[in-house]
Parts: C-alpha cells; sequence; structure tokens
C-alpha cells in the first residue's frame, strides 16, 4: 500500500469528531485493492497450510505443490500479459490507480518474499519426510550397490533420451520449452583452455518422474537431474566437467490473436498454441549457485532483465513436481479417506432418474461430498439410453482425459438422439484438449458449436428434451463446476437437478443463443444468464437491498465466490455498506474490495477459505424483506465474467434447498479452522478457536453433513419401501 493511501485509510477509520457523515468517492484509487497482489496474498494463504503442522505431512506436501504451480500460471497469465501492456505502452491506470510496469514491480517483490517462505516450507518439509523415511538422497550420498543400480538406470532408462546441444557459433542458442527442467553444462578437453557450453533437457514426463526410486526402495528417491549430472562423463567423453547448473524458463501464455474477422475458430485457436510455444519468455530460474557470467549469458539470451526476471532458487527448482511425493500412497500421511456418499434423493437406483426428478422438481448436488458419478453422469447416462429422451444439449468448458461424459453423448448421438454441444475452445490450458474432443465428437455425428464470437461460453449445463407421459419435458443439470469427474473430487461445488418448466423455457432460449451467435435481446424468466442479465440483476437486487433496508426490516446479503473483481459490484456493497446493511463475502483468492473502514465498509466482512477441498462455489443470497433469494451458478464477480462471457446463474427456490444453502453460508462464517478474515489492507489472519472441539475443518463438518443426509435418505428409502409391502 502506498503512503498516501495508509493516510487517507487513517483518516477514515478514525472516530469523527462530528456526527457528519463522511463523504467518499467510490472512484478512488484508495478504496480498490490491486487485483495481482491479492492474488498472491491467497498464495500465502496456501502456504500457511502447507506451514500447518495440524496437516497431514504429504498432504503439506501437496499444498506446497500448489503454490508452485500457481505461480508459475501466474508468471504464464498475469505477468505475462502486464509485460506486453508495458511493451504497447498501456497508460491507462487500474482501478487501484497503478500503471502495468508498477503493477510488475510490486508483485515481484512480493514473489521474493513468497519464494523465500517456499524454500524454508522445503527444507523443513524435507526433514519430516525423512523421519518418515521418505527420503532425498544425493547421488554423493549413495553406496556404491545404490550408485551401480541408479547408474544401470540411467544407461538404460535416461540416456537414449537425452540430447545434448551444444551451444556456439556453429549452434545457436537452442529453443527452451516452457516449464522444462534443463542443465547447463560447461566442459573442456584436457588439452585446452577453451569452455563448451552445452543444454541438456531433462525429458520429464508421466513414464519418467523427476524423482528417481533408488535400488528398488520405495520411498528414497534421487532427482532426476541429479542423476543425469553424475553421468555426464557418458555424455561427453574424454572432456572434463567444469560446471552443470539447473535452469528452467517460464514463458508467456497470453497469444490469442483477436477474433474480429476470423472465419475458422478452430485453426485461429490451433494457431495460438503454436504461438505460445515460442512466446517470450517472462522468467528465468536458476540455481542458486549459478555464476553471475552464466546467469547474465541465458537473460541476454532470452531477452529478459537479469536482475528483475531472475529468481534465484534455494531448493528445487520447478516445485510443482512434489506432486509426485504428495501422491505416494501412505494412508497416515494423508487427510483420512473421502468417499463421496450417494445424494439422498437419488437413492433409489432402480428408479428412472427423470421420475425422481419429476418426483422433488429440483435436487441439489454437493460436490465433492456427494458423488459426481452417481448423479451427474448418471444424468446423462440414463439421457443417453432412455428411449423417451429426444435430444441433449450441453456446454462443454473442461473435462477429464478419460471421460464418460464424452462417451455418453456419444452413446446418445448413437442411439439416435439430437446431441449438441457447445465446447469452448479457449478455456485456458485446456485448449489442445478441447480441440480433440470437439472433432472427435464431430466424428460421432454430434452437433458442435464454439459459443458467441468474442465470448467465453463458462457456462456448467445440460438440458435434456424428454417425450414424457403427457408432453414433452425438459430437465437440466446447472452447476459451478466442470464436468471433469477429477475435480469433481477435490472442488467444492454445487449442482441443480430440475425440470422446472420456466428454467427450461429460459435454457431454450440461451442453448438458441449459444449455437446461432445472435444477440437479440431474449426473455429469460428465472435465469441470470451473463453478459446481458447477470450483471445489472445483481446491482439491482443490491440497488433494493438498500431501499428495502430498515432497522425493523434489516437487509442482508451474503455472496460466496472465487474472486471479487469488478468495480462496479464493489461500488455497489460500499453503498450497501454505507446503508448499515450487514454483508458477508466468502472469496476465496482475488478480492479489490476493502473491508471494515469506517463510514464506507464497516458492515462488510471478507472471509477465504483455505483447506482440504478448493472452494470453488458461488452462491448469492439476497434477505429481500424475507422473501429470500438464492442463487447458484457459474460466475464469479470478475469484469471477464460478467461482461465477456457467457455464464449462467440459476436461482434455488425450494425452502429445503435453501436450508442446505443456507447451512453451507453459516458454517463457512462460523467456522475457525479453515478462515481468514480480511484486513482493510488486503492482509488476512488466520482464525483460532478458542472453544474445545473447534479446530474441525468445515470441510469436515460438511463431509459428517453429507453422510447424515444420506443415513437418514436411507431410512426414509426403506419406510416408504416397508409402507407399499
Amino acid at each position: 500500500m502506498k503512503k498516501n493511501e495508509k493516510k487517507t485509510l487513517l483518516e477514515a477509520n478514525k472516530e469523527p469528531s462530528n456526527p457528519i457523515r463522511i463523504e467518499f468517492d467510490l472512484q478512488s484509487p484508495e478504496y480498490y485493492l490491486n487485483r495481482e497482489l491479492t492474488w498472491l496474498e491467497f498464495n500465502k494463504r496456501i502456504i500457511s497450510e502447507a506451514a500447518d503442522a495440524r496437516n497431514p505431512l504429504l498432504e503439506r506436501v501437496f499444498f506446497l505443490a500448489v503454490v508452485h504451480a500457481n505461480l508459475d500460471e501466474f508468471y504464464m497469465k498475469r505477468i505475462g500479459g502486464l509485460k506486453q501492456q508495458v511493451g504497447a505502452n498501456v497508460k491507462q491506470l487500474t482501478i487501484d490507480g497503478r500503471l502495468p510496469q508498477e503493477q510488475i514491480d510490486a508483485c515481484y517483490l512480493v514473489v521474493q518474499d513468497i519464494v523465500k517462505q517456499l524454500s524454508q516450507i522445503e527444507l523443513d518439509l524435507r526433514t519430516l519426510l525423512a523421519a518418515a523415511n521418505i527420503k532425498f538422497v544425493p547421488y554423493a550420498g549413495l553406496n556404491q550397490t545404490q550408485k551401480k543400480t541408479a547408474n544401470k538406470f540411467f544407461h538404460d532408462r535416461v540416456y537414449p533420451l537425452l540430447t545434448p546441444q551444444g551451444i556456439d557459433p556453429a549452434h545457436p542458442f537452442p529453443f527452451i520449452s516452457n516449464l522444462s527442467v534443463n542443465l547447463l553444462v560447461v566442459t573442456r578437453y584436457a588439452s585446452s583452455d577453451h569452455c563448451y557450453f552445452n543444454r541438456i533437457k531433462m525429458p520429464i514426463n508421466d513414464k519418467m518422474p523427476r524423482f528417481v526410486c533408488v535400488d528398488g526402495q520405495k520411498n528414497n528417491y534421487i532427482m532426476l537431474e541429479d542423476l543425469v549430472r553424475n553421468n555426464l562423463e557418458k555424455l561427453f567423453p574424454g572432456m572434463i566437467i567444469i560446471s552443470c547448473e539447473c535452469f528452467r524458463v517460464t514463458r508467456n501464455a497470453i497469444t490469442e490473436k483477436a477474433f474480429e474477422g476470423v472465419n475458422d475458430l478452430l485453426s485461429m485457436i490451433e494457431s495460438a498454441l503454436r504461438d505460445r510455444k515460442f512466446a517470450e519468455i517472462v522468467r528465468l530460474e536458476i540455481c542458486s549457485g549459478m555464476s553471475e557470467n552464466h546467469r547474465g549469458m541465458l537473460a541476454s539470451n532470452f531477452n529478459i532483465d537479469g536482475q528483475k526476471d531472475v529468481v534465484a532458487v534455494n531448493g528445487i527448482i520447478g516445485g510443482r513436481d512434489f506432486f509426485q511425493i504428495a501422491a505416494i500412497d501412505l494412508p497416515d500421511l494423508h487427510f483420512p479417506p473421502h468417499h463421496p456418499v450417494d445424494n439422498a434423493d437419488l437413492l433409489d437406483k432402480n428408479r428412472c432418474i427423470f421420475h425422481v426428478i419429476r418426483a422433488h422438481g429440483n435436487i441439489l448436488l454437493q460436490h465433492p461430498y456427494e458423488s459426481f458419478d452417481t448423479s451427474v453422469e448418471r444424468f446423462l447416462h440414463e439421457a443417453s439410453i432412455d428411449p423417451k429422451v429426444l435430444a441433449i444439449k450441453m456446454t462443454l468448458y473442461r473435462t477429464a482425459k478419460k471421460s464418460r461424459i464424452i462417451q455418453y453423448l456419444i452413446d446418445a448421438a448413437q442411439n439416435g438422439k439430437q446431441v449438441a454441444v457447445v465446447v469452448e475452445l479457449k478455456a485456458r490450458f485446456d485448449e489442445s484438449a478441447n480441440i480433440k474432443w470437439a472433432s472427435y465428437l464431430e466424428e460421432a455425428g454430434i452437433h458442435v458449436t464454439y459459443g458467441v464470437v468474442d465470448l467465453k461460453t463458462h457456462s456448467k449445463l445440460i438440458f435434456v428434451i424428454r417425450d414424457d407421459y403427457d408432453h414433452l419435458r425438459r430437465y437440466a443439470h446447472i452447476g459451478t463446476g466442470n464436468y471433469h469427474a477429477g475435480t469433481a473430487r477435490i472442488y467444492s461445488d454445487l449442482g441443480l437437478l430440475t425440470c422446472d418448466p420456466e428454467i427450461g423455457e429460459d435454457l431454450t432460449e440461451l442453448f438458441n443463443y449459444l449455437t446461432t451467435g445472435c444477440t437479440p435481446m431474449r426473455d429469460y424468466h428465472k435465469l441470470l444468464p451473463s453478459p446481458k442479465l447477470l450483471k445489472q440483476g445483481l446491482l439491482d437486487r443490491i440497488e433494493r437491498e438498500i431501499s428495502q433496508h430498515s432497522i425493523e426490516h434489516p437487509g442482508h446479503i451474503q455472496m460466496k465466490t472465487n474472486a471479487l473483481e469488478d468495480s462496479d459490484i464493489i461500488a455497489a456493497l460500499y453503498r450497501a455498506s454505507q446503508a448499515g446493511i450487514p454483508i458477508d463475502l466468502i472469496v476465496r483468492d482475488t478480492c479489490r474490495l476493502r473491508p471494515g473502514i469506517k463510514g464506507l465498509s464497516e458492515t462488510i466482512r471478507v472471509v477465504s477459505i483455505v483447506g482440504r477441498f478448493l472452494e470453488h462455489t458461488r452462491i448469492f443470497y439476497f434477505k429481500n424483506n424475507g422473501k429470500e433469494e438464492y442463487y447458484i451458478g457459474s460466475a464469479d464477480l470478475m469484469k471477464r465474467n460478467l461482461e465477456s462471457r457467457v455464464e449462467v446463474c440459476t436461482p434455488v427456490i425450494v425452502p429445503r434447498l435453501q436450508k442446505q444453502l443456507r447451512e453451507i453460508l453459516a458454517l463457512q462464517m462460523m467456522n475457525t479452522r479453515n478462515a481468514w478474515d480480511m484486513l482493510p489492507d488486503g492482509t488476512y489472519i488466520q482464525r483460532c478457536s478458542l472453544e474445545e472441539g473447534g479446530d474441525m475443518s468445515v470441510h469436515d463438518i460438511l463431509i459428517n453433513r453429507a453422510k447424515q443426509r444420506h443415513v437418514d435418505g436411507r431410512r426414509a428409502l426403506a419406510e416408504k419401501k416397508n409402507k407399499k409391502r
């Protein structure tokens, strides 16, 4: 925070000498935090999970790997984009009053601190892992038998994959692929002082791990680059090895071209992927002992700043590879196994799911506490084989490599149903996979479209039209998370199964919009889609709370989202707080709003939940003078989601389902194990419990609640069957 910002905030928080209301300019930069810095602050909270001794050891290693992976993506997406703005001489200030270069400089200072913390935590975890008989053994620490075994592994499995590349006038500096681990090797002949420079890329992939088991002992590992480093004489026979230093580069991932005038979106995305491969380098990571000359040589060849853009690492370069260690199968070092239960409304497997939905009207799904495969996948599977189902429409943003979702869509087409899928080709880092899925689906006879030009399709929808006994009826799944069986076990998400006729009419309109690309104003009864209606719908509801709020009938706003970045939403929440409305915001990572400023945001609480599962749910609640409204959907409160994406929020109107949403919001606001409270300056304080038994994580509580619903549902089903007898 800048000095003048601190001064203004202190003045705002000072008790006024008279009752005159303080006037605030809601466009002033001092009342908004920086998007990039708040996201880095989120990673500090993840680091705390890695350092927290209450977490099982291998889960702490997992959190360590998560932060490393997040920093990789931060440089590829955020720093890469900011550097492009600097290159384009962008002078427009952010809402918090910063130029692109000022943001980069501020981020670098925070990243330096994060890298230091990661190095220390890695050192601490290595010690704890060794005590648990998971050891990282340097080559020099191996005995002769182990060295012989390791060398044989190198000769048989590694050596054939290595390709030393010379760096000299006859061999230009080689292309360095994004996030690859490399060795810079300097050699010379005994009879000469001339030095030869070479680059060796480590062949790390699914079949060649970064951590190699030593002589068959399950949890003793040597780093792949350490093994290569100690077998360089096979690559450079008869030469003296002067030095061998590790480095890694990160490339800009923001390479998309403008969509205007593009005739073939598929070809354009493929071209963008090729461009990304050769995009400019935004970060160089080097081992801490690399010589200044070699550091400068690399920075010069990569055309980066030799000081600002170079990160010296004390520890492993490319720490995301710790995911391999975190996955070691030692149950005592992990969280207790979690097995999602079946949703209580879907326990009767012998009954057609469409009859079940019709009987309940609406069913709320809570993942990962409730099973994805016995709810969402079951819904699509039964639709694919049900002779009464005539059509299936779906949006696809991300899915698993081996996806049952894809197979069920193909089955449906082969069973004569009309199937239409809107595939989002621009889903970041999933572009290549989605191109393959799109081609695969088209080959199966499925109608594939790519949404609306200039808008990402981020909504999570399955729409089924069925010829029921009396008339055509529309069924749907509307979710907050992707149709990905893997992430459904670790992301906290919600989904609604419904046959609400008005929602069905809305989805008909929405899919016509998605498949035609036409943008006339369409009529929606219940859904709030973006970019046309969602943002204004939220703003209208905030203003309605302000107009209805009184001492006798106080208002209340609660919002749970991954990020709060949109300045219009923030300004509206500030106005609501000035009116005295209690506002609870559960924001996982980026939050540009400053809570707790006297006269401006003192009724606003911002809480971040970080723990076993990744919080991914979006819930919006408005008290509405007692006529409570709950919405769930795919949209975060970010300008891009509200104005440049096709998102969908749906109301949840059934009281028993509203009760479940109320429980989620209440538990997360009250929890003392996973919760962090945000301060006005953007920093966070972790809550601690003073009560016995109050240290239970919100995720464990929700696991238990789901189990109880499951037990109650089984009991009710058994009683129902007994009555029929």
